[in-house]
C-alpha cells in the first residue's frame, strides 16, 4: 500500500497520531491510579479508587470509538486501517486490564494486598510510559526506528520481569498462606495484574508489525 501511486499523491490524514497519543495518556492515567491504589489499599478507599480509574476507562473507550468512526471515514490513513484499529484496540485492552485489576480488589475485599503488588503496579506503569513513547515516534517512523526499537525492546523486559515477580508470589503464596479464601482472592487479583503486563507487552508487537510493514 506504501508503494501506490495514489499513496504518495495524496496527504494522508494526521489525526489519528494525536488520538492514539491521547488513549496512551489515559493508559499513563490508569497505571499510575493503580500504583497509587496498590501502595495505599485500605477497605475505605477502594471504592474511591476504582472510580477514578473507571473514569479512565470510559474515556478510553470514548477516544478508542471516535477512532473507529474516523478509520470508516477517512480514505488516506498513514498507515493500514487493520494496524491503526488494532493498536486502538490493544491500547484500549490495557486500559481495560487496569480497570479490571481495580474491580477485582473491590469485589474481592482482600485483607491486604501483598506487598508484591507493588512491584507489578510499578511495572505496569513502567510499561505505560514506554508504549506513550513508542506511540509518539510513530509520525516519524520512516525517519527513524531506533527508539521505537528500544521501547518495544523495554516493554518486553518490563513483561519478563512481571512474570518473574508473578511467578515468585505464587511460589511464597502456596507456601506460606493458610487461609484458603484470602488465597484465591490475592492470586486471582495478582493473576490479573500480571495479565495486564502481559497486554501492555502485546501494545509493543503490534507497533513491530507496523514498523516491518512501514518503515
Amino acid at each position: 500500500m506504501k508503494n501506490s501511486f495514489l499513496s504518495k499523491l495524496t496527504p494522508k490524514e494526521p489525526k489519528f497520531f494525536p488520538l492514539l497519543k491521547q488513549m496512551s495518556d489515559v493508559a499513563i492515567k490508569a497505571a499510575e491510579l493503580m500504583n497509587e491504589f496498590s501502595g495505599n489499599y485500605t477497605h475505605a478507599t477502594a471504592a474511591e479508587y476504582w472510580k477514578k480509574i473507571k473514569e479512565q476507562e470510559k474515556i478510553g473507550d470514548r477516544i478508542s470509538s471516535r477512532i473507529f468512526d474516523e478509520l470508516n471515514s477517512t480514505f488516506i490513513t498513514p498507515f493500514d486501517r487493520e494496524d491503526i484499529n488494532a493498536l486502538s484496540n490493544r491500547l484500549d485492552d490495557v486500559i481495560d486490564r487496569i480497570n479490571s485489576c481495580a474491580k477485582r480488589i473491590v469485589i474481592y475485599n482482600p485483607k491486604a494486598l501483598p506487598e508484591c503488588a507493588q512491584d507489578l503496579t510499578k511495572l505496569l506503569y513502567e510499561s505505560t510510559i514506554c508504549i506513550s513513547k513508542a506511540v509518539d515516534e510513530l509520525d516519524v517512523l520512516k525517519k527513524t526506528t531506533k527508539n521505537i526499537l528500544q521501547y518495544c525492546s523495554e516493554l518486553h523486559d518490563i513483561e519478563n520481569k512481571a512474570d518473574d515477580v508473578y511467578e515468585n508470589f505464587i511460589i511464597s503464596l502456596f507456601e506460606k498462606e493458610t487461609d484458603g479464601i484470602e488465597l484465591m482472592k490475592v492470586k486471582e487479583i495478582m493473576y490479573e495484574l500480571e495479565k495486564a503486563t502481559d497486554t501492555a507487552e502485546y501494545v509493543g508487537k503490534i507497533i513491530k508489525t507496523i514498523i516491518v510493514k512501514y518503515a
